[in-house]
């Protein structure tokens, strides 16, 4: 899976030719209005490329999870203005409820090398992974004139979609973008091909959410790291009290067969050595909220994040590292008092000389909310995505786009 050869961006001819870009602009809006960009500003580098080459740029992708049809407070408007004042080329926004319809067709038809035309939400066409898709995929690539389809949307990329993969039936030549690129590199190369000592660091709320990350990880890895709600479940399976912390019960003999596993394996697997209990989860999540930090979690506390003995521990065992991973913040980070532990990572990673890589989702959220994003190597765009590619997975996304 390291270093996938595919064809890029950079192997294409673009000039006159029309260009169906998947991009991620599922960005976070409040009342209408984008309060991070990033998402974005990752997409700029190979829309420039393409635009400066004298492409027709079409680009498509979804935006939040509307139930039923178009729905506004989802339309991708928001996102084609805010990408009309981040680069110099003409920007049209097609609003068609159907996505291919005849805004799109208009606009396409009409555009000229160098112009940017943006679809409105794929999911406004329904679930693109139903019967539906493979007409869905076909209008798509039939917009373009069948010519050639970017991928450059890796949190889409464990998605099986019209928009993400069945396009590529239909076209002509199929590349990943340069923001693609990077993720297979990275995160591939992490996984596959890591300079060592190599570290992953795992936390988040559920066992269940990261069942093969963690099997897959144990095999490839030094030394594994445990933190989030995710730990008191390997607590418990060593037997550990936890009060009323978050457990799956369910999980507990899949947790001893890894504690098992590392140790056969000769791997260091971290566990907490102390936790920040309190009587309950703070509602609202920002509430102040009395907090101890003890070893032995008392019958009527639960642990909301890692305590100050465990932070020294991890963050010991980060400094000599030549490759990190880290998906999953350590607590309940959102509120200040429970954000000790996951700063205290954070802090550690921006501190060392090795690769650091974020898995994307909550722990991307906490690094860039913590003011940590310019000292990693890389923070991954896709949570879901990231994760499969943690466990080895090869993503449909990614599959689909021809090898060189």
């Amino acid at each position: 899976m390291a270093g996938l050869n595919k064809v890029t961006v950079e192997d294409l001819s673009v000039k006159g030719k029309k260009v169906l870009v998947r991009v991620d602009f599922n960005v976070p809006l409040k009342d209408g209005v984008i309060t991070n960009d990033n998402r974005i500003t990752a997409a700029l580098p190979t829309i420039k490329k393409l635009v400066e080459e004298g492409g027709k740029v079409v680009l498509c992708s979804h935006l939040g999870k509307p139930k039923n049809g178009p729905e506004d407070k989802f339309s991708l408007k928001p996102a084609a203005d805010r990408l009309a004042q981040l680069i110099d080329a003409k920007v049209i926004f097609a609003k068609d409820d159907t996505v291919v319809g005849d805004n799109a067709k208009k606009a396409v038809c009409e555009m000229s090398e160098g112009e940017i035309v943006v679809l409105e939400n794929t999911r406004f066409r329904g679930a693109e992974e139903t019967k539906n898709g493979e007409e869905f995929a076909k209008e798509l690539a039939d917009l373009v004139d069948n010519e050639v389809f970017v991928m450059d949307a890796f949190g889409s990329a464990h998605r099986a979609h019209a928009s993400t993969a069945g396009v590529t039936k239909f076209v002509k030549e199929t590349a990943v973008g340069y923001l693609m690129q990077k993720e297979i590199n990275f995160l591939g190369n992490a996984v596959e091909d890591p300079v060592r000592p190599f570290v992953a660091i795992l936390g988040g709320a559920k066992v269940a959410d990261k069942l093969n990350v963690i099997s897959n990880l144990i095999e490839k890895c030094d030394t594994l790291i445990i933190g989030g709600g995710m730990a008191y479940t390997f607590l418990k399976a060593q037997g550990k009290e936890v009060g009323t912390s978050l457990v799956d019960d369910t999980k507990i003999d899949y947790c001893k067969e890894m504690i098992q596993k590392a140790a056969a394996a000769g791997k260091k697997l971290l566990l907490p050595v102390d936790t920040t209990v309190a009587a309950e989860f703070p509602d609202p999540i920002d509430a102040e909220i009395a907090v101890e930090v003890t070893e032995n979690i008392p019958a009527d506390k639960m642990g909301l994040d890692i305590g100050t003995k465990t932070a020294e521990l991890y963050a010991e065992a980060v400094k000599n590292a030549k490759t990190v991973v880290w998906n999953g913040p350590m607590g309940v980070f959102e509120n200040p008092t429970l954000a000790k532990g996951t700063i205290a990572v954070a802090k550690a990673l921006a501190d060392t000389d090795a690769t650091t890589i974020i898995g994307g989702g909550d722990s991307a959220a906490a690094v860039i909310s913590l003011g940590f994003a310019d000292n990693m190597s890389h923070i991954s765009t896709g949570g879901g995505a990231s994760l499969e590619y943690l466990e080895g997975k090869v993503l449909p996304g990614i599959a689909v786009i021809a090898d060189k």
